[in-house]
């Protein structure tokens, strides 16, 4: 029996047996346990790597090998995209953003398994990333594709994918809430009782497929001991507003750096430069190595000199202030680390970086007011250190429910709700001002490409402006004579409005509309002496193909009062757009979004 048999087999058997919702609900377990599976895979694989290279194998030379481990990894990832995946392998959840806005929720096959063959390189040989990026685009990937073999439509692949990325952080975490509420903020799902049970099915049978494999096992293993106390609250206010300042700092280095690589062509050439810079910031400051979740759990228990022993300079780390400076650097150049992985060909995520210079921000806050004795009391290092991740993660990401919920259900209480939702809504909200979009969305938002929760605005990123385009008009040419307008146009169109091209029928010049010439077109005696030049008028506004996104479309047509607009690309002409067609796709878009 061929495929297609067999499948079209399984789909009639499906809707016969299996309601269109439950069918949902068992997709959305699969997905959850393929990210669960997929995050274990991506995990382990990491491990393995970092754990060969720091073993027996490098024993004798393993500070050196700092500094050439970076530059390796990115070698081997540029061969693994080259010969293996022969594909780009874009960064995780950007690339995810992109396949839901654009491409109508479909991913590309090699999407399934290229983010786990390249980040485990990335993050095991010492870039400065983290893994959940990855894992979200491997599971993402996965649940596309498996929409697209059972023939759904958008909507819900755009929910799969969702359930995917809440699998991930799930899994990933263990904090099942806070991966719903991130597949809500980060991929703009409105929140149904449609899409409520598929998410909570999908984060739980993660979280399930997580335990199976790691036991109890969890990445930030802590127990809250402080308390909130009320007289805390300006320092968690003052913590917001650093937390603001550290992310908009964050947002523009990542930004700069990406700039400056873009305009560098060769791959190699990215690889080494970056390469080069990553290998001498991890030889001088290795915590910069790899995820840096061992730092993160160091602060956290109180041991902060663990986490800076092998800094260079042998500082004497019984200083607070020489711990405090350290603590800095480290905030100070994870973002230039991480952005140089990135740049250098690497594959990874923000999370974790995110998490790792809020945990050191929060920490060095809370050692500064204990050691300039600004209170007579101690504040909590260890509460101040995860509020710093909350806060961070608030800004950088564009998440701040995110934030307070995952570092709500790992502490494993809600007693820092209250700090938390204090220091997570200044960050978010000074950045959210100076900066509108966070570092996964930057450059979706900048071309108006963002899915987000305004519907009007979702509706129009989701249209497709191919499915407006009418190019049923005849071309007229400018130095036509009216005689032929009329026996080459005219007679043989039911149109009334007619594009007007240059002498070689590219470039377009203007229209010429049927009432333009109503009173001569009957006049044979004019036919040979009065032309189309004659006649066409400027053209309204002209639609840019490729450049203008959907708004821009509605804008152009509001602003103009024009009915028809031609659309050219590269200054070429392709065809019109009427707003009766653009308004009754949007009305069927809208319907489709909503139903």
């Amino acid at each position: 029996m061929s495929n297609k048999k067999l499948l079209k087999r399984i789909l009639v058997w499906r809707a016969k047996y299996i309601t269109n919702r439950q069918f949902i609900y068992i997709l959305s377990v699969i997905v959850g346990i393929t990210s669960g599976i997929g995050a274990v895979l991506l995990k382990n694989a990491t491990h393995f790597i970092q754990h060969a290279l720091e073993g027996k194998l490098v024993a004798n030379y393993h500070h050196a090998f700092y500094f050439l481990s970076p530059i390796l990894g990115f070698f081997l990832v540029y061969l693994c995209v080259k010969y293996i995946i022969r594909n780009k392998v874009s960064h995780g959840i950007p690339s995810t953003l992109y396949a839901i806005a654009k491409r109508k929720g479909f991913m590309k096959r090699y999407q399934m398994f290229g983010s786990l063959i390249t980040a485990p390189i990335t993050v095991g040989f010492g870039g400065s990333v983290g893994l959940e990026g990855p894992t979200v685009a491997t599971g993402a990937a996965i649940s596309s594709n498996l929409s697209r073999f059972f023939h759904l439509d958008q909507t819900t692949r755009n929910l799969l994918i969702s359930c995917a990325a809440a699998g991930a952080l799930s899994s990933i975490f263990k904090a099942p809430i806070a991966a719903i509420v991130f597949a809500i903020e980060v991929f703009s799902l409105d929140l149904t009782i449609a899409s409520m049970l598929p998410l909570l099915l999908a984060s739980l049978s993660a979280i399930i497929t997580s335990y199976f494999f790691f036991g109890d096992d969890v990445l930030l293993p802590f127990k809250l001991e402080d308390k909130f106390v009320i007289s805390d609250v300006p320092f968690y206010m003052a913590l917001g507003v650093v937390s603001a300042l550290i992310s908009m700092y964050y947002t523009e280095v990542y930004d700069r750096i990406q700039q400056l690589f873009d305009k560098i062509e060769s791959p190699l050439k990215k690889l080494i430069i970056g390469g080069l810079s990553i290998g001498v910031l991890v030889y001088f400051i290795p915590p910069l190595y790899g995820e840096g979740f061992d730092v993160i759990n160091h602060l956290m228990a109180g041991h902060p000199e663990k986490a800076l022993s092998t800094n260079f300079l042998h500082l004497d780390l019984e200083n607070v202030w020489v711990i405090i400076a350290l603590l800095g650097g480290l905030v100070f150049f994870k973002v230039i680390a991480g952005s140089l992985t990135f740049g250098a060909g690497g594959v990874g995520g923000i999370f974790a970086p995110t998490l790792f210079m809020g945990s050191i921000m929060g920490n060095c806050f809370a050692k500064i007011i204990n050691a300039t004795g600004l209170v007579s009391s101690p504040v909590s290092e260890s509460n101040f250190t995860l509020i710093g991740m909350a806060g961070l993660m608030a800004g950088v990401l564009h998440a701040p429910l995110t934030a307070i919920f995952l570092i709500a259900e790992v502490t494993g209480g809600y007693e820092l709700f209250v700090p938390l939702m204090i220091t997570a809504t200044l960050s978010f909200g000074i950045t959210k001002y100076f900066y509108p979009h966070s570092v996964y969305t930057m450059e979706l938002g900048r071309k108006g490409e963002l899915l987000t929760h305004d519907k009007d605005h979702a509706v129009l990123t989701l249209m497709d402006i191919d499915t407006v385009i009418e190019t049923n008009f005849i071309p007229l040419k400018q130095n036509m004579t009216l005689g032929d307008v009329v026996h080459s146009a005219i007679v043989k169109s039911n149109r009334n409005i007619f594009p007007v091209l240059d002498k070689k029928g590219r470039a377009l010049k203007g229209i010429l509309l049927l009432d333009d010439i109503r009173d001569v077109m009957f006049k044979q005696e004019l036919y040979k002496t009065l032309k189309v030049e004659n006649f066409m008028q400027s053209v309204p506004e002209v639609i840019e193909y490729e450049k203008d996104n959907m708004q821009a479309v509605m804008d152009k047509f509001q602003l103009s009062g024009a009915w028809n607009l031609p659309i050219v690309k590269e200054g070429k002409y392709i065809g019109f757009v009427s707003k009766s067609k653009l308004l009754t796709a949007y009305r069927k878009k809208l319907i489709d979004f909503t139903k």
